[in-house]
């Protein structure tokens, strides 16, 4: 019944654990190893912008999946995704 008991307790924690592993990738969904480019959503506009490593605001900018956000591996790839380069 021990064990029973320490099986059921171990598989909650993991399955916690699972859950929050899975909450903090989440900005990486669409990333690959050789993708980065960030396609970022306006919040004010809602136009679609995508930032190449360089320019001004890449470092602050964050990508959020369930904004519809995701990252590129090429500047043709967004384009072709209906996105603009930022200008800065």
């Amino acid at each position: 019944m021990e064990a029973l008991c320490l099986a059921v307790i171990g598989g909650g924690v993991v399955g916690y654990l699972g859950v929050e592993i899975a909450d903090m990738t989440a900005p990486f969904a669409n990333f690959s190893g050789g993708c980065n480019i960030k396609g970022n959503v306006s919040i004010g506009s809602g136009e679609r912008i995508y930032h190449v490593p360089g320019q001004e605001y890449y470092d602050e900018t964050k990508i959020s999946p369930q904004y519809g956000e995701r990252w590129f591996c090429t500047e043709a790839e967004a384009r072709a995704a209906g996105w603009r380069r930022a200008g800065r």
